[in-house]
């Protein structure tokens, strides 16, 4: 073992998500070294995702780790990522992390991660991407927000804009100027509909998908002329949550899966979506390639609940070519290792990838780190709020540290 990187001692505890829930944070100690981590947790998830605390509840997370877990880590060689992650899933034991649940495993992960970096004295990106990591992605944020994460929202989830500044400070900065123009044009143009944010501080109203579009793109436009800065637009349609029985259940209409996968190219065509992500509901490998095939030349069709960062998931959709991109969540596999295989094997396939936060989110910043690691294309962390800022001005700090 190398002198001075055995771990003596872990703690974790129970703290509070942006939604005021429970999650996991975990604390580990080596000689005058130290790493925390702190879980987000999900509202909208994938079926094949790991769970986020036992079947039993965070309590019982806790109380397995205590007393199956913490001793096996302790005096172990904390540069042994690899080695530290297969005791988690070895003493687990369940294919989901039903006993740790994918939260403990992901903060203690991440957590030892952190206090390697710590000792080493280089910043965790270096830690996971190596010391020639160069790429700064472009950031990602919800203006406007439905599905899951409101009420009364529209149907598809989330409705995205990316700056393409020539800093990164400068691309949030532009985020923020669209997320606030959106906000004013509801106001105007929607005076007798009450207009909230979300769980991920997007705007919210009772409006039409094609009025969210509309008032998407106008934004965008207005904003990009007013600054001189390109700007991307995306969306997340979580086609899952409004899939039943065969159809795509919108507020005004069903569609058959052709039908969906007609819409999804003509929005594409249409208003020039440079990403969408879930498309199609969460098994649909088949229909996700024939949108890929026909638009993913000028889009990223993005795999979220699709594949759940899950190795075996990703594995068929590169057979079926059913995706250009695939969307990134430690949390969805639990470990840092599990994650580091999946981007590896999208990677390897030619796939981008985009790292992204949670709907319940905390103020660590740990995917601004793996976001510059893992060389993504955008990260994808909201525009405002104090746990997306922490993810967006911690790149800012990292990009000046790579330019130098």
């Amino acid at each position: 073992m190398v002198k001075g990187f055995e771990i003596r001692d872990v703690n974790v505890r129970k703290v509070l998500d942006s939604r005021g829930r429970y999650t996991i944070e975990a604390d580990i100690y080596l000689d005058g070294a130290f790493g925390r981590c702190s879980a987000p947790s999900g509202a909208s998830t994938g079926a094949t995702e790991v769970i986020a605390f036992s079947n039993k509840g965070i309590d019982s997370s806790i109380e397995f780790f205590n007393s199956s877990v913490k001793s096996s880590i302790i005096g172990r060689n904390s540069l042994d990522q690899r080695g530290f992650d297969r005791v988690l899933t070895e003493l687990d034991g369940t294919y989901n992390f039903g006993l740790l649940g994918g939260n403990m495993a992901t903060a203690l992960s991440i957590a030892n991660a952190k206090a390697s970096a710590c000792k080493l004295g280089i910043p965790l990106y270096s830690v996971v991407g190596g010391s020639f990591v160069n790429r700064i992605p472009w950031p990602l944020g919800n203006v406007i927000g439905g599905g899951k994460h409101s009420t009364n929202g529209t149907t598809i989830q989330e409705f995205h804009v990316a700056a393409h500044g020539d800093t990164f400070l400068k691309s949030i900065h532009v985020n923020s100027l669209v997320h606030r123009k959106i906000g004013e044009v509801l106001s105007a143009k929607f005076p007798n509909v009450s207009i909230g944010v979300g769980d991920e501080r997007a705007w919210t109203a009772s409006i039409s998908d094609e009025e969210a579009i509309d008032i998407l793109k106008d934004a965008t436009e207005q904003v990009s002329g007013e600054t001189g800065v390109k700007i991307d637009l995306g969306m997340d349609l979580a086609a899952t949550s409004f899939y039943e029985k065969g159809k795509y259940v919108y507020r005004n209409s069903k569609k058959s899966e052709d039908e969906q996968i007609d819409y999804v190219k003509s929005l594409v065509n249409d208003y020039g979506f440079a990403l969408v992500e879930d498309p199609l509901y969460e098994d649909a490998f088949e229909g996700f390639a024939e949108i890929t095939k026909a638009v993913g030349n000028r889009c990223l069709i993005v795999g979220d609940d699709l594949y759940t960062t899950n190795t075996k998931r990703i594995e068929r959709g590169i057979e079926e070519k059913s995706t250009n991109a695939i969307l990134i969540k430690v949390n969805q596999i639990g470990t840092l290792t599990s994650t580091y295989e999946a981007v590896d094997l999208a990677t390897r396939a030619g796939m981008e990838n985009v790292v992204s936060h949670r709907s319940g989110e905390t103020t660590d910043d740990f995917i601004a780190h793996l976001a510059v690691a893992f060389s993504s294309k955008y990260i994808k962390s909201g525009i405002i709020g104090g746990e997306r800022l922490s993810k967006l001005n911690e790149l800012v700090r990292i990009e000046e540290e790579i330019s130098r």
